[in-house]
């Protein structure tokens, strides 16, 4: 797989075209907008679709021991990614030590629409992956946050409520559980609601990354706080990442399609779970950094050349 030829295929697709529409018109500061409604009734729909469709594919191909290895290793990635990162940016950068938790914890945690983008990118490439990867998003959400609690050293004094944060966040609920219900009903189910799930998915993937372009160039407008330094961060980091994941799933035996995934999860940045539990745990970190860093520097990064990016090291390295 030649890097510039997918990098450019995946700059030309409609999925970054409209990003890059909702990105360029934020920062023309047009009045383009996606009602925050409809924002999260897309978000829901591809949660939805993602989970039934890939509890589906487990339950007609079974599970594996390429499945357990990708859980397991999923969650050791989660609890030290956010550890190396903090000590990366305790050494470079003028971060405290809070603030630098609440960032590594955004990096060894994941984005969800990030994994969308990724499993668009192989379909589009004819490059079949494991349904089971679902399963592996959700457990990958929450073992970063733990670290990053650990590395602050302060303790949560609402540990309760941080746990209900973290288990009961909406978009793990509603992709756990499309994952169980399509596991539950398999191809049968899967194909009473075919024509809802399959034929419009790309339309509303395309709908919401216009909507993510006007967030991520909003971020960047409020970028004041982002030395260079950081700002470097935020596109070294999710590389030292995929490098650790290509081991991860060069160990696992995972094929091209589940390895590129794999790689990207630990490549991305949480902009949604991690911050929802960081005003709770850390309420003295400050959002300007972790929020601008994952989703005005990594996910634009992510999207636009990681991706392709992972694709070609999985093919390099996995392919047989």
């Amino acid at each position: 797989m030649d890097v510039l030829a997918t990098a450019v295929d995946n700059l030309l697709s409609p999925l970054i075209l409209f990003f890059a529409l909702g990105f360029a018109a934020s920062l023309l500061r047009s009045d383009l907008s996606v009602p925050e409604g409809i924002s999260k009734g897309l978000a829901l729909y591809l949660m939805m679709a993602i989970g039934l469709k890939g509890g589906a594919e487990v339950a007609h191909s079974g599970g594996d021991a390429g499945m357990f290895g990708a859980m397991l290793g999923g969650v050791g990635l989660g609890f030290l990614l956010p550890v190396v990162a903090f000590f990366v940016l305790r050494s470079m950068t003028r971060l405290d030590r809070t603030d630098a938790a609440a960032v590594a914890a955004h990096y060894g945690s994941i984005s969800v629409v990030t994994f969308v983008a990724a499993s668009a990118y192989l379909t589009s490439q004819s490059i079949p992956f494991a349904g089971y990867m679902v399963a592996v998003v959700a457990l990958m959400e929450s073992p970063a946050i733990i670290s990053g609690l650990l590395l602050s050293g302060t303790g949560s004094s609402s540990r309760g409520t941080l746990l209900r944060e973290v288990l009961l966040n909406g978009s793990v609920v509603l992709l756990m559980g499309s994952f169980f219900i399509g596991m539950a009903c398999g191809d049968d189910g899967r194909s009473q609601v075919a024509p809802f799930i399959d034929a419009p998915f790309k339309g509303v993937l395309c709908l919401f990354m216009l909507d993510m372009g006007i967030v991520a160039a909003a971020k960047i407008r409020s970028a004041r706080a982002l030395t260079p330094t950081l700002m470097s961060f935020g596109i070294g980091m999710p590389l030292f990442s995929a490098l650790m994941a290509t081991g991860v799933a060069w160990l696992v035996g995972l094929d091209v399609g589940s390895g590129t995934l794999l790689i990207t999860l630990a490549a991305s940045a949480s902009y949604i779970a991690v911050p929802a539990a960081m005003r709770i745990a850390l309420p003295r970190a400050n959002p300007s950094y972790y929020l601008t860093l994952s989703l005005g520097i990594t996910f634009p990064f992510n999207l636009v050349f990681g991706i392709p990016l992972y694709a070609s090291i999985a093919q390099s390295l996995l392919g047989s």
